[in-house]
């Protein structure tokens, strides 16, 4: 039976499995293991016995906005809903945190647009540009769309500027 729940420390080496096959397919960032042992409470996981199938994290950028970032579901195991309960957990991590506004840059926008999420555009997010686009190695040819959901019923403004 497939659980999904808060990370542990004993699944960070799944996690880390999971994340290098995916990072070099360039489908998410790189997160080192010892990354991943140091933020093992911002972690979800779906597991099965000691497997993990799927996992994602929030990572804050304030207390009132984080991302969901590095949401990936084993090949095996795609399209039986892991990816989507994974968000699910993540979104009421982030409720019980009090954040206010979610928010990922992803591929699979269809996913989160049926838990909530509405597309967006990336320069709502400095913070994410200046932490992680400024130096990915496929900022040229990015693919991945901006996504964003209010926790609280507020979406956060627009602070653009002409250095986004």
């Amino acid at each position: 039976m497939v659980e999904v729940r808060r990370a542990s420390p004993e699944e960070v080496k799944g996690i880390a499995t999971l994340v290098e096959v995916h990072f070099r397919r360039a489908e998410v960032l790189p997160r080192s293991v010892e990354a991943i042992r140091i933020s093992i409470d911002d972690w979800v996981v779906a597991v099965e016995g000691t497997s993990v199938l799927a996992c994602g994290s929030l990572l804050a950028y304030s207390p009132t906005l984080s991302e969901i970032r590095s949401l990936i579901v084993a090949d095996q195991f795609k399209r039986k809903g892991l990816g989507r309960a994974v968000v699910n957990a993540l979104i009421e991590e982030a409720q019980r945190r009090d954040v206010a506004t979610l928010f990922a840059l992803t591929s699979a926008t269809a996913l989160f647009e049926k838990v909530g999420f509405r597309r967006t555009e990336k320069y709502r997010f400095p913070e994410k540009v200046r932490r992680d686009c400024v130096t990915c190695s496929i900022q040229d040819r990015c693919d991945r769309f901006a996504v964003i959901l209010s926790l609280n019923g507020q979406i956060r403004p627009v602070e653009r500027n002409e250095e986004n």
